[in-house]
């Protein structure tokens, strides 16, 4: 995804212009009053409401203005040094404002006589220069102000958009670790199945085959439906653990007992999509299929600390007999991308004997 332009992040939509205009009239009545407060506490005699008005108004040309030196400032950088031409528009932008704020507030002074001069006023020329020289350094740092409240503005515009971008890559990224770990969890599935099921056709068991393959396809079709799914509410995943679960009944019969205590009012937890099947697959392969009158297997889920526990326990060989296999494996680097730190995986010998495995991740429904 392209970068947008300067121009594109910060259009000057009418808001920006709403809130220049709030800024520059609440810095005109600040300096009004001010103004007539403190000339009025010095005993002077002037036309206070029309020195008011026009204080308020002077900054009429510095509103207008605020706009053209934002962009300036955008176009031209002044923590930029080079090139040199930068800084002469900015010095001419600045003088310009200078001599059109000088030229205003001198027009308004000779239409309204807020001071209440007596004399002739002084020629035009003269007192427009007169005013500029005084507020020369002013201008300055008005204009400087500006440029620096800008540069903070877009300083901030660009974290807050560098900050999102962030988020969204790492999302792509993570999204892309998960695709292609679910890549390689579903062939692994799929070929032990299909070995069951050859397995089942050399020892002539074809309607037990034909079964299988009849529980394979509407496991991958409920598989295939939610592809696009990282998580997914704890009764899908059970009901995926109970497809992968019938299709094993086939191929070991009587010999695979299965117990479940999942209580109802946390089927709506939100749980990693497969999470259950590796975990299950890997009590079957170590658990139950070396041994001749097969096993049994308990699946159990449980709230605690604001952490959802799903376990899953076989009563086979302990673990210094057997190893987790490739779903294992590749279960903790998916809960790593998903979690980070904030999740346990553990696996552990039951006394008197069996093999738990249990999966902790925060509690989200």
């Amino acid at each position: 995804m392209p970068i947008p332009s300067e121009s594109a992040r910060r259009p000057w939509l009418p808001v920006h212009f709403l809130w220049i205009g709030f800024f520059w009239l609440a810095f005109g009545l600040v300096d009004a009053m001010q103004t007539v407060l403190i000339m009025h506490g010095e005993g002077m005699h002037h036309a206070w409401l029309k020195l008011f008005v026009v204080t308020t108004v002077a900054w009429l040309p510095w509103a207008l203005a605020t706009p053209f030196v934002m962009d300036l400032g955008r176009r031209f950088p002044p923590t930029r040094f080079r090139p040199i031409t930068g800084w002469l528009i900015h010095i001419a932008a600045c003088a310009a404002i200078a001599l059109a704020y000088s030229g205003w507030i001198t027009t308004l002074h000779r239409l309204f006589n807020p001071y209440a001069d007596s004399g002739p006023p002084a020629p035009f020329f003269h007192l427009w220069m007169e005013r500029f020289n005084n507020f020369i350094l002013a201008a300055i740092v008005l204009y400087a102000a500006i440029l620096a409240i800008t540069y903070a503005l877009d300083s901030r515009a660009r974290l807050a958009y560098q900050q999102t971008e962030t988020a969204r890559l790492n999302e792509q990224l993570t999204k892309a670790q998960l695709d292609a770990l679910r890549r390689q969890i579903e062939p692994h599935f799929l070929f032990n199945t299909l070995n069951s099921v050859s397995a089942l056709v050399r020892e002539n068991k074809n309607d037990a085959a034909v079964t299988m393959i009849a529980e394979l396809s509407d496991f991958l079709r409920r598989v295939l439906a939610d592809s696009a799914k990282h998580q997914v509410p704890l009764s899908e995943e059970m009901d995926f653990a109970q497809k992968y679960l019938d299709i094993q009944k086939v191929r070991f019969v009587d010999r695979l007992q299965l117990s479940v205590d999942v209580p109802e009012n946390l089927l709506r937890a939100q749980v990693p999509t497969l999470i259950l099947q590796p975990i299950v697959e890997n009590a079957i392969k170590h658990g139950i299929a070396k041994r001749a009158q097969g096993g049994q297997i308990r699946i159990a889920a449980s709230r605690s600390n604001g952490f959802l526990t799903l376990s899953v326990y076989n009563d086979g060989p302990s673990l210094s007999e057997a190893t987790p296999g490739i779903g294992i494996s590749n279960m903790r680097t998916r809960l790593e991308s998903l979690y980070g730190r904030a999740f346990c995986l553990d696996m552990k010998n039951q006394q008197p004997g069996g093999v738990e495995v249990s999966v902790s991740v925060p509690f989200k429904e």
